[in-house]
């Protein structure tokens, strides 16, 4: 064994071991009466040739990143079928996915040869390929407002902090969508947003002029001609970052975010949490429309949560949250995070709203990075170079099927993509990982970790993943692929090992359900 692998060898021995003495001592402290899981999930069981990684489970050590270790990247049971990298890609905003297509935003660097939306055609997964830049004025800096809508075929999004707003038409070819129409919102100044499940209504949310923002709504029934309705102004709770809605359109799940300890910005306002919305005025288009709001569930822990993504199980409705700078956003950094016990790094909630008067979390899928127990290990991990601190912060989680999910695809930024069972939700389990490699100083004007002379130890995750079934064919068998988009390396399609399914028979039905894409 080199000096290297015995270096990494004795790190992770040495981890293990305090990860494995942390997690004992939260179990045996845990109160019965509370919820179903809190201490970080298990270890996903790696292949025999995964490269995987070497400190707590998500973090890239300051050895991985410092010796170069990290330019080959990590995987755990997943391993890459095709990439298109083009400049790099700004991954938190979308991407978005029509039929066998994907769109994703990159930077808006006077540096690009080609910016806007790429499109990129994957009906060949092993060779994706762009076939056309989306670079109406609107599209070149959409921002987390991105979204497509698969039953009417439509990409729309409003410029980040100006009043434009743009629909294309992917209907006749995904590979190549149409400008339809644009229109000017007086008074937005856009961040996130979604289209209604039925594809007729989009919400714009998180306006940053002023703490009492305004949501502006806007109906797509026409793409070539798209109206604003009435404007609503959030005096109190409820403003939403992420916008997901239930399948009727008469609720909206708000994540409102927020920062422990801090006067509310404009870009983080009031308790952090959930709120739920009743939008029924919108989705039927009565006069003088209003927004209510049904019940707020909020916490502490974390910060400037984002995403509230529904599915159901098992007859029950759920939403699993997203917060992209957990308890290190709010006063005093991350010092100050461990200090009150508050999770460094971001997880997700799984949220019951069933009874939606009454919503309640039911499990909590913490990493060790997200693990309070385990701020003080963390604490000192160097920034990058030239750059900004670390960050395991969970951006976007998406269920392999929306009705009985098995797994669950998230996003954690420099945690990469991380793939978690979730057929329990009392016990959910880490089963998977890919972190895609690290481009250090290389020249990629459209990824929105680029900066000149900044020295890019890892790669950052933070779009929304996608989960497409493949049929077996001549070539190979029947596979699962994650299709997802990091700043350093694009566009990426991701499949189970063999080694993993061969080991993993009891994932089997679920993996290859039919109501998988």
């Amino acid at each position: 064994m080199n000096k290297q692998k015995l270096i990494r060898a004795f790190a992770t021995a040495t981890v293990a071991l305090l990860g494995l003495l942390l997690s004992t001592s939260i179990l045996l402290a845990a109160n019965a009466d509370r919820i179903p899981w809190t201490g970080p999930v298990p270890k996903a069981d790696c292949g025999r040739w995964d490269w995987t990684e070497s400190g707590l489970q998500g973090q890239t050590t300051p050895w991985e990143r410092e010796s170069g270790d990290s330019e080959g990247g990590y995987n755990c049971n997943l391993e890459l079928v095709g990439q298109f990298q083009g400049e790099g890609a700004r991954s938190q905003g979308g991407p978005a996915y029509i039929d066998h297509c994907a769109y994703y935003l990159t930077d808006n660097n006077p540096l690009q040869k080609r910016p806007g939306v790429v499109v990129v055609d994957a009906s060949d997964p092993r060779h994706p390929r762009p076939t056309t830049y989306l670079d109406d004025p609107v599209f070149l800096d959409p921002h987390e407002t991105l979204k497509a809508n698969q039953r009417r075929k439509l990409i729309a999004g409003s410029r980040r902090d100006s009043t434009g707003f743009a629909v294309y038409d992917a209907s006749a070819d995904c590979a190549r969508p149409v400008l339809k129409g644009s229109i000017d919102l007086p008074g937005s100044s856009a961040h996130m947003g979604n289209f209604a499940p039925d594809g007729m209504t989009y919400y714009i949310g998180q306006s940053f002029r002023g703490i009492n923002g305004f949501m502006h709504i806007v109906d797509v029934s026409d793409p070539s001609n798209p109206k604003q309705l009435p404007p609503w102004q959030f005096l109190g709770d409820g403003r939403p970052h992420g916008v997901w809605l239930n399948e009727a359109g008469t609720r909206l799940y708000a994540g409102q975010p927020g920062q422990f300890g801090q006067t509310p910005a404009q870009s983080s306002f009031g308790p952090n949490g959930l709120v739920i919305l009743d939008v029924s005025d919108y989705q039927f288009r009565r006069p003088n429309p209003q927004v209510r709001i049904v019940s707020k569930l909020f916490w502490d822990d974390q910060g400037q949560v984002e995403e509230m993504y529904p599915f159901s199980q098992n007859g029950r409705q759920y939403v699993v949250s997203s917060d992209e700078s957990g308890g290190n956003g709010g006063a005093g950094g991350a010092p100050a995070a461990c200090a009150r016990g508050a999770s460094p790094h971001g997880y997700p909630n799984v949220i019951d709203i069933t009874d939606e008067r009454n919503p309640k979390i039911v499990a909590q899928l913490k990493l060790e990075v997200s693990d309070n127990a385990n701020c003080e290990l963390i604490l000192n991990d160097p920034p990058e170079v030239g750059g900004g601190i670390i960050g395991y912060h969970v951006e976007r989680c998406v269920p392999d099927r929306p009705s009985n999910p098995t797994m669950l695809a998230c996003a954690f930024q420099q945690g990469g993509l991380r793939v978690f069972d979730i057929r329990d939700l009392s016990r959910p389990k880490e089963i998977a990982y890919y972190k895609s490699p690290a481009m250090r100083t290389a020249f990629l004007p459209g990824s929105g970790s680029w900066s000149p002379g900044v020295d890019r130890t890892t790669d950052r995750t933070a779009g929304y993943p996608r989960w497409v079934k493949v049929p077996a064919n001549e070539e190979h068998g029947r596979e699962l692929h994650i299709w997802f988009v990091s700043d350093a390396n694009g566009f990426q399609i991701v499949r189970f090992t063999n080694d993993f399914l061969e080991r993993e028979k009891s994932l089997q039905k679920g993996l290859f359900a039919d109501s998988v894409e």
